[in-house]
């Protein structure tokens, strides 16, 4: 992969490399280049490592990354800090995303450059507005409170976050017109498979809630949101 763009943007997967192979299809017929690269994150216990592995990553702007199985949340937060501290901005797409809007990675590079502490996210057609299900951080955020979702959140309720850090920022941003679809079996767009099974299993949602309540309740938002307000932007 060439120098890094000025976006990150990583994309767990687990079990799915056919999903990576229509990702990358769709990133290559609507990006405008030069503005993100693609970063995917495999477990190395996978099954289907080998298949990964075959996946065609065009060296201009992606790499395959392997390493240890540490669920959605901890892959984020293991990955982040360093993607933050040379790109403008991290984000994340889950491999069952699809930028579909020309030019996309234009658009949000453009966003996260012109605000402070930016929470961006597009149209992924189910949850539209309501949630940034794929969203981009300004890497100052992640710079200053040192991860990219609350430490102990499997899965569920991070876009919950996202949203609220945004929102309590003022730096909410929500770009209509830009198109990135949520291939999901909760819209009929794909079918049910271990991976959709096991992250929203009700023990996983039930876990997820009462650490996205405790971060509230215990006073940990607040502090990154202090910290966010008084820190100079690096």
């Amino acid at each position: 992969m060439t120098p890094t763009a000025p976006i990150t943007v990583l994309v767990p997967s687990r079990g799915r490399p056919g999903n990576i192979e229509q990702l990358i299809d769709a990133w290559v017929s609507t990006a405008a280049g030069g503005y993100a690269e693609l970063v995917v994150i495999v477990d190395d216990d996978d099954p289907h490592v080998a298949a990964y592995q075959a996946v065609d990553y065009p060296a201009e702007f992606a790499e395959l990354v392997i390493g240890p199985r540490l669920r959605l949340g901890g892959t984020l937060n293991h990955y982040a800090p360093a993607a933050a501290y040379r790109s403008l901005a991290v984000g994340f797409l889950g491999d069952d995303h699809r930028p579909r809007s020309m030019r996309w990675d234009q658009t949000i590079y453009e966003t996260v450059a012109a605000g402070r502490h930016v929470v961006a996210y597009g149209n992924d057609l189910i949850q539209g507005p309501a949630l940034p299900t794929a969203v981009f951080l300004s890497s100052s955020i992640i710079n200053t409170v040192g991860y990219f979702v609350p430490p102990g959140m499997t899965h569920l309720f991070l876009d919950n976050y996202w949203r609220r850090l945004g929102e309590t920022l003022g730096s909410l941003r929500y770009l209509p017109d830009v198109i990135i679809e949520h291939v999901h079996p909760i819209a009929g767009r794909a079918a049910w498979d271990d991976g959709y099974t096991e992250v929203n299993a009700p023990a996983v949602w039930t876990a997820d809630e009462t650490r996205f309540s405790q971060y509230v309740a215990d006073g940990e938002f607040a502090a990154a949101i202090t910290r966010l307000s008084t820190t100079e932007v690096y």
